[in-house]
């Protein structure tokens, strides 16, 4: 393997309590007592299915819906205090952007705690509920992709002059440390998926000294379906960014090669098409109508969107092992992604380099 660990930001399992160590999940009827206690919300409590809190749609019939979140007992206070000031910082540079407010206790905090019925110490928060179907669930056309991209822009400019003291944490989802992750490889199934995603690494490596003299600065580095809230007869299309848990200071190729892979076809049939990037060039075209990229950082996207196929499959592969009963969320996206890898497998390093230059 040509690729050396770079342990300056480790983000290996280790470094990661959050998503490998368990909780005891807090029940519905829990969930509404601590809203209404803390909040004054009386209403009827669904949980989400997510990757490491616990979450509920909070139904307050005429007051309305919220999200309430009660953060992993091992979530540092100060890295969600960053998402709170960011999206607070958002309200007031872009208050026409679609994203959730953080709403205060009854006492004015932001980010209450709470000990739970099982003697957990968790932090909680209540988030507007913004109306819409999540993109994951129904489809996107041409422009309204570019549509996508175009918020994707703004948001970048509205966080350009973001500072925080945990903006510079280190994310496992941030595909800058990709090569961190490579003792999950034997989480890898064994034959082609591990050697797709061996050589994924390896090419991640060859371009990581270029990454890293890139521009940074705060982005979401999310902007996956799940994440984008839309609603087809509304003029404006996407009504709701959510879910800032990942968002970092990183390199802004990596916000924009999250979202285009994020755009990629669930289905790839190597015969009939000519590459992943048709869907993805669209987000594109908007992101360049408000936002521009080098020409580095354009020819670098494509291995960025690579890297983080593999962070995905590295990720979810360790984590359905360990906690094999949320496992069919956890892998929900990792057998598109099989496909994925395995084109560019199929390709040269120049053809990646080129693919957003044509």
């Amino acid at each position: 393997m040509s690729f050396k660990m770079d342990h300056k930001h480790q983000c290996g399992p280790a470094r990661i309590p959050e998503l490998s160590e368990a909780c005891h999940p807090v029940g519905t009827e829990e969930a509404e007592a601590i809203a209404e206690r803390l909040y004054g919300t009386r209403g009827s409590a669904t949980r989400f299915e997510t990757e490491k809190d616990d979450t509920f749609l909070l139904d307050c019939a005429a007051q309305g819906k919220f999200v309430l979140k009660i953060a992993h007992p091992s979530e540092r206070i100060v890295e969600l205090d960053f998402q709170v000031a960011l999206t607070r910082h958002l309200e007031q540079r872009a208050p026409d952007l679609p994203i959730p407010r953080t709403l205060r206790d009854v006492d004015g905090a932001d980010l209450p705690v709470v000990t739970t019925s099982d003697g957990e110490r968790r932090v909680v928060r209540l988030i507007t509920f913004l109306l819409g179907t999540p993109l994951d669930r129904t489809f996107c056309t041409a422009p309204q992709r570019e549509r996508i991209g175009e918020i994707l822009a703004k948001l970048r400019h509205s966080m350009a002059d973001f500072t925080h003291p945990a903006d510079g944490r280190a994310v496992a989802w941030d595909v800058t440390h990709l090569l961190d992750l490579s003792d999950l490889l034997s989480f890898i199934p064994r034959g082609d998926r591990r050697t797709w995603t061996v050589r994924a690494l390896e090419r991640f490596a060859e371009v990581k000294p270029k990454l890293d003299l890139c521009r940074r600065q705060v982005l979401h580095n999310d902007f996956n379906t799940s994440n984008l809230v839309v609603d087809h007869a509304n003029p404006q299309f996407l009504t709701g960014v959510i879910d800032f848990g990942d968002a970092v200071r990183t390199a802004v190729a990596v916000d924009v090669s999250t979202a285009l892979m994020n755009q990629m076809p669930k289905t790839f049939d190597h015969g009939n098409r000519r590459d992943l990037f048709d869907e993805p060039r669209d987000v594109l075209r908007g992101y360049l109508r408000h936002a521009d990229l080098t020409d580095e950082e354009i020819r670098l996207i494509p291995f960025l969107s690579m890297g983080r196929l593999a962070v995905r499959a590295l990720l979810t592969c360790w984590r359905a092992e360990i906690f094999p009963e949320n496992s069919r969320y956890i892998l929900r996206n990792t057998e598109a992604g099989w496909g994925h890898l395995e084109w560019f497998h199929s390709i040269s390093t120049a053809q990646i380099s080129d693919l957003l230059t044509r």
